[in-house]
């Protein structure tokens, strides 16, 4: 095992950007923990490189953990730079660690094509840190932006879609009543189980939008079966 000075004086330690890339897990958690004991600011290069392509959830959650201990001057820029790139993980996880961080200066990079991407995990990641983000003017318009989605992808995104509506409060309403009497019966169902977690966050959620989806499936003569 690769001993970590986790020191926050001194040079970089070279055995802890060493240990980032090492082919044990438990080393990598180790050495991003260290990263975040010593929070020391020429880390921020390596621990946000790591978290591009790192494979394990729970050392990518140390990853952020140990950046958001660094200097929102030194991160936040490098993690907007991140946003840019062609991984999907890099763009993921920078999202990911922006909503942590909850700087307001990321705002103006949670855009549209991050709210819209093609991928599951950064669309999901962009709506948590939009509103973690987002000032209080710009609310209806990410409700309303946010509404336009309903009805697309498997629960987990659907769910996480909801969440990420309900987080905006009272501001989702008028969003939501536009979405219940859209033609597609997956967006109507959806909506209403948004509307539901909004009042009773202990609501379930699946049977409606389940049931929509059937009948979607079955076609018009579904819903009479």
């Amino acid at each position: 095992m690769v001993p970590i000075n986790p020191t926050p004086s001194g040079p970089p330690d070279t055995r802890l950007f060493d240990a980032l890339s090492a082919e044990s897990a438990s080393t990598r958690l180790r050495a991003a923990q260290a990263g975040g004991t010593r929070a020391d600011p020429g880390l921020v290069e390596a621990l946000v490189a790591r978290c591009a392509v790192e494979s394990d959830f729970f050392v990518r959650d140390m990853l952020t953990w140990a950046l958001t201990r660094l200097p929102a001057d030194v991160t936040v820029p490098r993690l907007l730079a991140e946003l840019r790139s062609e991984r999907a993980q890099a763009r993921s996880q920078a999202l990911h660690t922006l909503s942590k961080i909850g700087d307001a200066r990321a705002w103006p990079a949670i855009t549209r094509s991050l709210l819209h991407d093609a991928d599951d995990e950064v669309r999901r990641s962009a709506w948590r840190a939009a509103v973690v983000l987002v000032p209080d003017e710009g609310r209806e318009g990410l409700a309303a932006d946010l509404a336009g989605q309903l009805g697309r992808g498997d629960r987990t995104v659907r769910l996480s879609l909801s969440r990420a509506l309900v987080a905006l409060g009272d501001v989702v309403e008028p969003a939501l009543r536009v979405a219940l009497t859209d033609d597609d019966p997956v967006v109507r169902a959806h909506a209403r189980a948004t509307e539901r977690l909004l009042h009773d966050p202990d609501a379930g959620f699946d049977p409606d939008v389940d049931e929509a989806k059937r009948i979607v499936a079955l076609g018009p003569g579904g819903a009479a079966c």
